[in-house]
């Protein structure tokens, strides 16, 4: 039997006249993996800190297993600034002492890419003092995951990894002995990582079974059955669970939920996105001209981090963009960006950036845009329209649209400058929609924002007829809005993924293997393949090009072929014409395929 390791007994907490929790009752025993979610200030934080005695309980109380060794990461660290990385980290130890720990190398690999730590100035000995908010997280983090616990409690600890780092800290979890409770709003980590589930709403905690796949399928019953919830967020509830029985579970290797209760759940539910519907009308909206790069190069002040790159965006598309920090994912758009708000005037160092002329650009960057602090959150959103038009008929109030980013109608009257920062990056996102764009550059979109809020935004986002370009480390949200993903490698290149970020972590494991054992003779080989010219090279990204847009045509086909499936499915003559049509289309597929992971190597 698990030995229990944290007792909560009857806590209540109240800030103001606010109770964040109350009488609530739960326990931690060992093996135990919980992810705790809910909307932002419902009191994730607050219980996590009580549960690690880190605060204290107005009513209730905590205990503790006798000798429980606990390790923390909250969201402000307690680093000694003055001290050196190696100092904090690795406290010390000598060289041959560290690096002949398997734990220490791994953690160090994992979160910094390296034992030498490339990206920061001096590796293990710099100082900690000057680094960013983001790396000394890392640190905070590497620091304990190296040590021993019987318990780990984590605050949002996917903040600020990309998506390499993330996968690494799932696998390092899953592997680890120690009890874990875990704030996130990352719901493939969620999904990975957990076996039971928090949900704290309105002062009480509601548990579940299993991950985050799980959560969903039984809030959406639980919501079902005692039907206490408005129908506009049931549904939502319902589409997200659909979402996850038609592609995300099926990339996990075992879904834990009751698969028949989840379909008879989700029967009516259509697909996230009407693609051939979305892509007409965006078409109508942008023409055929949306962005053309021709051989650009881009920089980074002398830094080059894109050569001779030839891309289109096209009307409809949804791409994902992933990539290692660095890369210049964020200077690409940034690029495409000036090109378009310029009229063509600014330019990359190299090549042209041609921009569509009925292009309408809305551009969410890290950064939040400052709004005047005495404006309401209403009349900040109304600065920019009163009403819009979501295309297929649908269209929304600055008020319903607000309530929609979780603004509710008092909320809506809260002076800007009183908002958190992820209710200003809410706010951010509402005035770029409310603008009616047609294409978005989505720069970190998901920072700061609850799964409810995340949930929404893509809700949102499934009926916006324009092309998109997302930039995320949450890999769920890109696998959810976008149908294609572009990498960036760090050499200069710019490349499709068939399968995905699945795919980007196998080549990114690939590339850092082959570093690993990097000899002579693949040092020469390399230099070999650098010396193509840069003739062959562009050749082959338009030959890329082209046979991308032939793989969307067949994508189109497929989908045109399974609705006539559907809509002859007693005509058994028929259907066997329609299903030769379609291994047809499959056999195309896979050559194409075939020739464009080809040509990959050689662009």
């Amino acid at each position: 039997m698990a030995v229990n390791l944290v007792n909560v007994e009857n806590v209540s907490k109240v800030y103001g006249t606010r109770a964040l929790l109350d009488g609530v009752s739960l326990g931690v025993s060992e093996g135990d993996r919980i992810g705790v979610v809910g909307r932002n200030g419902d009191g994730k934080t607050t219980l996590i800190r009580m549960l690690a005695k880190l605060e204290e309980a107005d009513t209730g109380r905590v205990t503790h297993s006798g000798g429980l060794h606990i390790g923390v990461l909250t969201q402000h660290d307690s680093l000694d600034p003055a001290a050196t990385v190696r100092h904090e980290v690795i406290r010390d130890m000598a060289d041959h002492e560290w690096a002949g720990n398997a734990k220490i190398r791994d953690v160090l690999t994992g979160l910094f890419g390296g034992l030498d730590m490339p990206g920061f100035p001096q590796g293990l000995d710099t100082v900690i003092g000057p680094l960013s908010g983001g790396e000394r997280r890392r640190i905070a983090l590497a620091k304990l995951l190296i040590e021993e616990q019987d318990l780990i409690v984590l605050d949002e600890p996917t903040n600020h990894l990309d998506v390499e780092g993330i996968s690494w800290l799932a696998d390092h979890l899953r592997e680890r002995r120690s009890a874990l409770v875990c704030v996130t709003h990352d719901r493939w980590f969620l999904d990975q990582v957990c076996t039971r589930m928090w949900d704290v709403q309105k002062g009480t905690v509601y548990e579940y079974e299993g991950g985050y796949s799980d959560y969903v399928f039984a809030r959406a019953e639980r919501e079902r059955i005692a039907a206490t919830e408005e129908t506009k967020r049931q549904n939502l509830v319902r589409k997200e669970l659909a979402w996850l029985r038609r592609g995300a579970p099926a990339r996990t290797s075992k879904p834990r939920f009751r698969v028949e209760a989840a379909n008879e759940l989700i029967k009516d539910v259509p697909p996230p996105r009407d693609k051939s519907e979305l892509m007409k009308f965006a078409s109508s909206r942008l023409g055929k001209t949306v962005f053309d790069l021709e051989n650009v190069t881009v920089q980074a002040g002398p830094k080059v981090l894109l050569k001779h790159l030839t891309w289109q965006l096209g009307p409809g598309d949804r791409i994902g963009l992933v990539g290692v920090n660095g890369a210049g994912k964020t200077s690409l758009l940034r690029a495409m960006a000036d090109a378009a708000l310029s009229d063509g005037e600014r330019q990359p160092v190299a090549g042209r950036v041609v921009t569509g002329k009925t292009v309408k650009l809305a551009y969410l960057s890290q950064e939040v845009a400052e709004l005047d602090p005495d404006w309401r959150v209403l009349q900040a959103v109304q600065q920019v329209r009163d009403r819009v038009d979501l295309g297929k008929g649908r269209e929304m109030t600055a008020g319903q649209l607000c309530e929609t980013f979780g603004f509710s109608k008092e909320k809506q009257w809260t002076p800007v400058g009183d908002l958190s920062g992820g209710e200003r990056r809410r706010l951010q996102l509402l005035r770029l929609l409310m603008d009616e764009p047609n294409v978005l550059f989505l720069d970190e979109p998901t920072n700061d924002l609850d799964i409810e809020t995340l949930t929404q935004l893509e809700d949102l986002l499934d009926g916006w007829p324009g092309s998109m370009v997302v930039i995320s480390h949450d890999r769920f949200f890109v696998e959810r809005t976008t149908d294609r993903v572009f990498a960036l490698l760090g050499d200069g290149a710019l490349r499709m993924l068939p399968r995905g970020i699945d795919e980007y972590i196998e080549r990114r494991h690939a590339m850092e293997e082959a570093a690993a054992s990097a000899s002579p003779v693949a040092a020469k080989a390399v230099a070999d393949v650098s010396q193509k010219s840069a003739a062959d090279v562009r050749a082959a990204k338009k030959e890329l090009q082209k046979i991308e847009r032939q793989l969307d045509k067949i994508s189109e086909k497929e989908a045109k072929l399974h609705d006539q499936i559907a809509a002859n499915a007693t005509d058994f003559a028929k259907v066997g014409e329609l299903d030769a049509e379609l291994r047809a289309l499959a056999g195309q597929r896979e050559e194409l395929e075939m020739q464009w992971l080809e040509l990959a190597d050689d662009a």
